[in-house]
């Protein structure tokens, strides 16, 4: 299922088309996760979708303090490979850098997003998702949130070790693909 965007609607604002990325792109502000695992097939899968994030062009690599991200991925498998990055794309809005993510998938990786976004400047965040293969649940999921010059964008990427198990979902049923909140 390649497309399936997570809207998410702050009060907030909007923001246009996104900044540089994969191509050309400048090195993410990436970190680790404070916990590493051993598991040096996981970190080795966490930090290549890291590397081949790709954005629109005019990101520009950012930290933390980028912007106030207000929700996290819940990875509900572990243990993981964890990463994270941020950007800043001037003068581009939620909707445009969704919908230009959706399109542009991260290292061949299936996007969970269903259709694209319209524009709309009452959107003041997003999220899109991206993983392996169906029903996976790890890959990067971008957050998207408007900035007062543009938007501001999160990569989440987590990679499964060899020993990750999956609890089942309270009450049942299977877990949503990352990136649908």
């Amino acid at each position: 299922m390649a497309g399936v965007v997570l809207l998410s609607l702050s009060v907030t604002g909007c923001a246009t088309t996104a900044a540089a990325g994969g191509e050309g792109a400048t090195e993410p502000s990436g970190s680790a996760s404070a916990h590493p695992t051993g598991d040096a097939a996981a970190r080795a899968q966490a930090q290549a979708w890291l590397d081949a994030a790709a954005l629109p062009p005019g990101a520009v690599p950012a930290d933390a303090a980028v912007a106030a991200f207000t929700s996290y991925t819940g990875w509900p498998c572990g243990p993981i490979e964890e990463r994270e990055a941020f950007w800043s794309i001037p003068g581009a809005t939620v909707t445009g850098t969704a919908n230009w993510l959706r399109e542009n998938p991260t290292a061949d990786l299936l996007s969970t997003a269903v259709a694209a976004i319209p524009e709309d400047p009452a959107i003041t965040s997003a999220a899109v998702g991206f993983i392996p293969e169906m029903d996976a649940q790890e890959g990067v999921v971008y957050t998207i949130v408007k900035t007062d010059d543009g938007v501001a964008v999160r990569a989440e990427i987590a990679a499964l070790t060899a020993s990750a198990t999956c609890p089942t979902p309270p009450g049942g049923g299977t877990w949503g693909p990352p990136g649908q909140g």
